[in-house]
């Protein structure tokens, strides 16, 4: 079983405090991951940023994705949908003292297809997290982005090379799905 995690596609990293100009690119594979994974029963997983006034990574980048603000509202054109799970980190992971490991497992997935921002940052350590914990991963890299195209390309290659994550594309895997 497989299911689809959408990470932060938040208004602070899309539009706002910390905004990514590459994001608006990947919006509509995004949107039509999402449209395919629903219409065959596949999960949807919003991990989105929600921090805390005292979380350790605020030290870094700054104030953002404040829980309970606007800056933590998955953007309007990705809006979750009444039977998805949005789930809050407070760190770069997903996985990370979020349940999203026992949800997916709940669930008897096996798989999980990451998209959403950044490469380099929060997709690949929620992938670091989902390899160690077992689950085969796939990442389409028409639907993740990272603010440089050094940055996109490293992370890409990181994640294959060491997590041994399938890269791939939005219309393969819509494809894919079409022929089962």
């Amino acid at each position: 079983m497989e299911a689809l995690i959408i990470i932060d596609m938040l208004n602070d990293f899309v539009t706002g405090e910390l905004k990514t100009e590459r994001a608006k690119h990947i919006i509509p594979n995004i949107k039509k991951l999402n449209q395919a994974t629903r219409a065959r029963g596949i999960p949807v997983i919003y991990s989105n940023d929600a921090h805390l006034s005292t979380d350790s990574e605020l030290k870094k980048w700054g104030r953002h994705a404040l829980k309970g603000t606007k800056g933590t509202e998955v953007i309007p054109q990705l809006k979750p949908g009444k039977d998805d799970y949005v789930l809050g980190k407070r760190t770069y992971s997903g996985f990370f003292e979020t349940g999203l490991d026992s949800l997916l497992r709940e669930m008897s997935v096996d798989t999980i297809i990451l998209t959403g921002l950044h490469a380099n940052i929060c997709v690949r350590h929620t992938v670091a997290d989902g390899f160690f914990r077992g689950y085969r991963i796939v990442v389409p890299r028409d639907a993740t982005e990272t603010p440089s195209e050094q940055e996109y390309e490293q992370g890409f290659e990181y994640l294959r090379r060491i997590y041994n994550a399938e890269i791939t594309e939005t219309d393969e895997m819509v494809k894919k799905w079409s022929k089962r």
